[in-house]
């Protein structure tokens, strides 16, 4: 979900992290019923180069697994696509998985005009039953014109276009208790070696260092990859990713073997290995930033997206909770990413000019300026963003160019990389239970992605 940049670029924008403070992710406004405004008088080309036609009386609809403000923020990014050009843009709620909902719409003879899906596996799937329909010229040339070539490739299938990236997320930074760390004396560790001495000196102070989500078993394939990224490199990534190379390869044994690091010290897991398959993910985070000085856990790992569950708690980011990229364990810190495509599921006007709107720069802006979101949209000037937090983010996202990867198990056949109690999810619980058996992981990891890959 691909050519090699240097990351290290990415790893230093965090530098300018410190004590800065992120704003909330938007009201839940702007989710109107209803079109706004005519339209007609603000079509043609805009600031940002974007030329979208005359849709007057044309009605859209666009399925999405966004609820709260996430819904609210998107919709007034449909409403000014409705004021440019007159549609009216109905969003209609999705369940997840987003394949099995569109399946049962596209078989009632009503499918959306356009899905935004979040996983690179689940657009291969729209292509390969005919459900998606290649992205059009004009969206085409904003993808080449905003977008490094890694996020045209992750919306591709075979050489064709069919999704345009809207949404991302950096799914490599550690957060972490600043008063846990002031206590400890801890600093924030740039490598994997120093991310481990860190960890012992939290737990001399009286602190567990680490806090894991291991319920849910998507947490646990986020540790590996960002090990297996930093360690392996982004073409051994890719090809794991797509089963080119066996999960008994010896790069999964020793990106396995460094995970087994951690979770082979129970003593560093807040709850043990134990406690840690009981706690779901949000329970990790909000437990990291609860009990002020004495939380349960002193970090956390996980994207960008973990300051939703911090603002559950009391605890402040840029004061009382910080973050740090994801430490090197190879040469490089990684920067795996997630993120959510528009694909068009019906071959109309209004749906081509919808991804067209989606992959501009004037698009990208609106949502930004409401926080609570990272664009993969190069052209996008980040005083958009509403803090530095989220500046430093996306500049690190957009930093990592075409060496950032996509979550690999969203890449990767349901069955094996998505499904809870099943494939990756389950055998990575079960390393957690049992980090000594990095031989038998391998084996239980290849037999499932075989099966799923059908190789």
């Amino acid at each position: 979900m691909r050519t090699t940049l240097r990351i290290r670029r990415a790893a230093m924008v965090f530098t300018a992290i410190g004590a800065l403070a992120l704003t909330g992710c938007g009201d839940d406004g702007g989710s109107g019923k209803g079109k706004t405004g005519g339209g007609s008088s603000n079509s043609g080309k805009t600031p940002s180069g974007v030329s979208l036609p005359k849709l007057d009386g044309e009605k859209i609809s666009v399925a999405a697994v966004w609820t709260g403000p996430e819904q609210a923020n998107f919709v007034k990014v449909l409403k000014e696509f409705e004021k440019r050009t007159g549609a009216t843009v109905t969003f209609v709620p999705a369940q997840d998985p987003i394949v099995n909902f569109l399946g049962t719409k596209i078989a009632g003879g009503q499918p959306p005009d356009v899905a935004m899906i979040p996983q690179v596996g689940a657009i291969k799937q729209a292509a390969e039953k005919k459900w998606a329909k290649p992205v059009g010229a004009d969206a085409k040339a904003q993808l080449d014109k905003n977008y490094s070539k890694v996020w045209q490739d992750l919306g591709a299938v075979d050489g064709t276009q069919y999704g345009v990236y809207f949404k991302a997320a950096n799914k490599s930074l550690i957060w972490y208790n600043t008063k846990a760390f002031e206590n400890a004396g801890a600093s924030e560790p740039k490598t994997w070696k120093d991310f481990m001495a860190t960890a012992e000196t939290v737990s001399a102070s009286g602190v567990t260092p680490v806090s894991v989500g291991g319920a849910d078993g998507w947490t646990l394939t986020d540790w590996f990859e960002n090990i297996y990224l930093s360690q392996a490199g982004p073409e051994k990534y890719d090809q794991l990713a797509q089963h080119k190379i066996k999960w008994t390869d010896p790069s999964v044994k020793d990106a396995l073997t460094t995970l087994a690091e951690l979770f082979g010290k129970p003593s560093l897991i807040a709850g043990g290995a134990d406690g840690a398959l009981q706690t779901e993910f949000p329970a990790s985070v909000t437990q990291t930033f609860t009990g002020g000085d004495q939380p349960k856990g002193a970090m956390v790992f996980e994207g960008d997206f973990v300051g939703i569950n911090i603002a559950q708690t009391k605890a402040k980011i840029g004061t009382d909770a910080k973050v740090f990229p994801f430490p090197a364990v190879g040469a490089e810190s990684p920067v795996v990413t997630g993120g959510d495509a528009a694909v068009a599921l019906k071959d109309s006007k209004g749906a081509q000019a919808l991804l067209t709107w989606l992959a501009s720069t004037d698009a990208a802006k609106i949502w930004a300026e409401q926080g609570g979101f990272i664009s993969p949209n190069k052209a996008l000037d980040t005083a958009a963003y509403p803090n530095e937090v989220q500046r430093t983010m996306a500049k690190a996202l957009i930093a990592a160019g075409d060496a950032v990867r996509f979550d690999m198990s969203d890449q990767a056949p349901q069955s094996f990389g998505g499904t809870p109690g099943k494939g990756e999810w389950k055998t990575l619980q079960d390393f957690l239970k049992n980090p000594k058996d990095i031989a038998g992981t391998q084996a239980k990891l290849e037999s499932d992605a075989a099966k799923a890959y059908k190789s």
